[in-house]
């Protein structure tokens, strides 16, 4: 007997290529939609550039050196006209992030008060809640912007007719003026607090690990506070005890010295905030009814308050529900920030858009604006993604 070398050896059959099979198609139809998508990026970009060269128009990002010959009203960090584009943008973003950050905080603390507020058993509070949320959400944000501009400089009076409710203290149409500390002592103080804030974290934590193993509630609160005025007394000492207060004094038509806060600021601080907090007051109101009333009632069994029960009880397993809603909400009042160019504050749209009047560099400028945004919407992403996963139930 003969053996047939040519035959396949013993096993499962060889898969040959065939339209009929849905695996193939589904290769040739990706492969397809990605020359697609590249041919069109492609196409778009060569005629931009095309065009630009037409028109003489110059690209690049080298413009970014140049001096940028124009003022912008209020600035976190040192910025003159006679600074660079790329200085002025900087100073963009960081008065973004800072509207950002305390809005975020804000809208927090606020839309947290309401959303319990909600589901409060006083008639009158949970109708004054429901009627905020209901009134704040369905007013665009614009127009809410605009309202709150027009009621800080319209109605309120110049500088020298300004309120002076306590000393050093004035309140005009050209914004809140306060006491203000300056001296060598101030970065100090700063990393005091910055020191205080990580202390508090590892404190926390440590209060933690010996709850669960012994039991004893750690008074975390008392710590805290103490933490937040030794570290930055100590700061001041060590540097000398250089600090001074800036008093805010009346000179010509304006004032000179304290701290400032503009009306523009005040005015998108405030929308920002009223607004956000309606959504996220019923974020918080639906993490809250989805713990069930069960927990309440054995919450309740064992002597503790209302209050302590949703602090101690209810709010930490509401966390898991509220949590990926509310990053969608951080991200909308990151993004609606940039209605800030409506009433005159300086953030990174309002800069770039200066900038893109002066040079010309249109595509870059907006380029910038969406990096800018991208950046700071994955940051805030990627941290509330992982608080999510730290708080989440672990499956065993």
């Amino acid at each position: 007997m003969t053996t047939n070398d040519s035959k396949a050896p013993v096993g499962a059959p060889r898969r040959r290529l065939n339209w009929n099979d849905p695996g193939v198609r589904a290769v040739v139809y990706q492969v397809v939609a990605l020359a697609l998508v590249g041919w069109a990026v492609w196409f778009l970009v060569s005629n931009t550039l095309h065009n630009l060269q037409v028109r003489n128009i110059s690209t690049g990002f080298g413009f970014l050196d140049r001096e940028a010959g124009f003022a912008i009203g209020e600035s976190l960090i040192d910025y003159s006209p006679a600074d660079t584009y790329g200085r002025a943008i900087l100073v963009g973003i960081t008065n973004t992030l800072r509207v950002a950050a305390l809005g975020i905080i804000l809208a927090t603390i606020l839309g947290t008060l309401i959303g319990i507020g909600r589901l409060s058993k006083n008639w009158l509070v949970a109708k004054v809640c429901s009627v905020y949320v209901e009134v704040m959400r369905n007013v665009p944000l614009l127009l809410q912007l605009f309202f709150w501009y027009a009621l800080i400089t319209e109605n309120m009076p110049g500088p020298r007719q300004a309120y002076h409710p306590l000393p050093g203290v004035f309140i005009s149409n050209r914004g809140l003026k306060i006491p203000g500390l300056e001296g060598n002592s101030m970065d100090w103080i700063l990393g005091g607090l910055v020191l205080a804030v990580i202390a508090t974290i590892l404190v926390a934590h440590w209060g933690k690990k010996r709850q669960e193993a012994t039991g004893q509630i750690f008074p975390l609160g008392r710590v805290a506070v103490g933490l937040f005025i030794l570290l930055p007394v100590l700061g001041w000492v060590f540097s000398g005890a250089s600090l001074a207060l800036d008093v805010p004094q009346l000179k010509g038509f304006n004032f000179q010295g304290g701290i400032t806060v503009s009306p523009e600021f005040a005015a998108l601080l405030a929308g920002l905030v009223i607004y956000t907090a309606a959504f996220i007051a019923e974020v918080v109101r639906s993490g809250i009814q989805a713990v069930n009333s069960g927990q309440w009632e054995a919450a309740g069994s064992l002597g503790l308050s209302r209050a302590r029960v949703l602090r101690l009880v209810i709010l930490p397993q509401a966390l898991r529900v509220i949590i990926p809603p509310m990053t969608s909400q951080y991200l909308n009042l990151t993004k609606n920030s940039s209605l800030a160019v409506a009433i005159g504050y300086p953030d990174i749209v309002s800069v770039v858009n200066t900038m893109m009047n002066q040079t010309g560099q249109a595509i870059e400028g907006i380029l910038i604006i969406m990096a800018a945004y991208l950046t700071v919407s994955l940051s805030i992403s990627i941290f509330m993604n992982w608080y999510n996963k730290r708080i989440a139930l672990v499956e065993r």
